[in-house]
């Protein structure tokens, strides 16, 4: 593989819980090219949200290394890591995480204006246009159905023109058709940003639209999956 964008060495993850310390990931070794999307497949509990998480540094790996764009997140301070992730990647939870007391529009344009965008507003508004909410701009999340939410969410993580895009789950609290609509628009940011794209999902036909895909089982890579491929 050629110009890998992430880059995991012996990643792992233990956390504690009620019980004590819970190994979550273990020894994770994983390239992802540029432009390449990639789905992260497996049962429930098996680490596929943690292997995001650690792939946009918003969990650190207890040990083992991991790299984006060149930079090796574990070793970046956390006002370092919000730096990165805001000029280099976007992420879409599955819960939408907007700020309720904020317009779409100011939702958008919000991290545009952290990064220090003088255009942020005007970016904001075309990226909302962009996913069919032009008419949307002065509404705040309470006054939108969930799959106009989530395609604010969607406005935001795209609006810095991320090289990075970290989906978790999507379309998981929407109904078929609006997912399937925010699927669609997922893809086509992709591929109108150049981003490179990994998401995390339990639906085979999203799974299947990716170039590749990565099954989790238990907090490791299924080798047996990936050699059927």
């Amino acid at each position: 593989m050629t110009d890998p964008v992430l880059t995991l060495r012996d990643a792992r993850l233990t956390l504690d819980g009620n019980a004590g310390r819970v190994d979550i990931l273990h020894g994770i070794d994983l390239d992802v090219a540029r432009g390449e999307t990639v789905g992260l497949t497996g049962p429930s509990g098996s680490g596929k949200s943690s292997l995001l998480m650690l792939m946009g540094g918003l969990e650190r790996a207890t040990c083992g290394t991991v790299t984006a764009l060149g930079h090796d997140l574990t070793a970046l301070g956390e006002d370092a890591l919000a730096r990165f992730r805001l000029s280099h990647m976007g992420v879409v939870f599955q819960s939408f995480h907007l700020i309720p007391t904020m317009t779409a529009l100011e939702n958008v344009a919000t991290p545009l204006e952290l990064a220090g965008a003088r255009d942020a507003f005007d970016r904001a508004a075309a990226e909302l246009e962009a996913v069919g909410l032009g008419h949307r701009l002065d509404h705040y999340p309470s006054q939108m159905s969930g799959g106009e939410q989530q395609r604010v969410a969607l406005a935001r993580a795209a609006a810095p023109r991320p090289e990075i895009l970290l989906a978790d789950e999507p379309t998981g609290n929407l109904d078929g058709p609006t997912g399937e609509a925010i699927v669609d628009m997922l893809f086509g940011l992709r591929d109108r940003h150049g981003a490179t794209l990994v998401l995390v999902t339990h639906a085979p036909e999203l799974a299947a639209r990716c170039d590749r895909q990565v099954r989790l089982r238990d907090g490791r890579l299924d080798d047996l999956a990936e050699a059927a491929q």
